[in-house]
């Protein structure tokens, strides 16, 4: 499209499709994928009622303005009502691809727009459940995420044979940063009240947020010291040592050393 009154032309990026062109209309809103150029030579305003002159070569050098086409993508900000996966828990913020919060996330009523009165809404949900009893609370995204990922994990507890022991709170704590990668306080742990001094198969309860207790089962297994590449070299120094010494005994003379 064409605005001759200053000189900036804007060309549609489809230029081609003449007839989507047409369709569009004169719009002088510059949507995405527009190119917004100018002419580098003014055309000169004609007599009132006849055409205006156009140089053959020189009204057709244009230099450019802008470029819409590789603007970079806007997002959306929204409140997420819903838990959605990859994405959030309820009352979270995220900023989303315009796309998919008009055409996803909005139309199925999973988020609506951060407006003053939404977001102070959900502050003051937040700070009911966070504050309210046990019961009336929700679990958050990442608790929810936490109680699956507890519900398919076993977690193994390692303990040496040559001393005596007894698995306390603290031992399994440190045992579940250690296998699983998840902090567990003392108290949101609790394991059987009779005393733990042998290998077996036990359990323990997790409570998550103080809402939701997932129950584990427990494996205490003897203690194996890790195959860390150290002791592999030192395991095969031994075996050549006893290699030698073993080609050594049957000769009739020992090798030097």
């Amino acid at each position: 499209m064409w605005r001759l009154g200053n000189g900036i032309v804007r060309l549609g990026a489809a230029l081609g499709a003449g007839g989507e062109a047409r369709a569009r209309g004169l719009r002088m809103s510059a949507a995405r994928g527009t190119v917004v150029v100018e002419r580098c030579w003014q055309v000169p305003l004609p007599k009132k009622g006849r055409p205006a002159r156009l140089h053959p070569r020189r009204h057709r050098i244009y230099r450019l303005v802008e470029d819409t086409k590789h603007w970079p993508q806007e997002t959306l900000q929204l409140i997420l009502t819903q838990t959605v996966p990859k994405l959030g828990g309820r009352g979270d913020t995220v900023y989303v691809k315009k796309s998919v919060g008009r055409n996803q996330l909005l139309p199925r009523g999973l988020a609506v727009y951060t407006s003053p009165e939404n977001t102070a809404h959900f502050q003051e949900e937040r700070r009911l459940l966070r504050e309210g009893r046990p019961e009336q609370r929700l679990q958050t995204r990442t608790g929810e995420m936490t109680v699956q990922f507890l519900k398919d994990s076993v977690l193994t507890v390692r303990m040496k044979n040559n001393v005596r022991w007894e698995l306390t709170k603290e031992l399994v704590c440190r045992h579940f940063l250690k296998e699983l990668r998840v902090f567990v306080p003392q108290e949101a742990l609790r394991i059987p009240d009779e005393p733990i001094t042998r290998w077996g198969e036990y359990w323990c309860d997790v409570t998550v947020n103080g809402i939701e207790t997932v129950r584990l089962p427990m494996s205490v297994v003897n203690f194996e010291r890790p195959k860390t590449r150290r002791r592999k070299e030192w395991l095969l120094q031994q075996q050549k040592a006893q290699g030698e010494g073993a080609e050594g005994g049957q000769g009739d003379e020992a090798p030097p050393l």
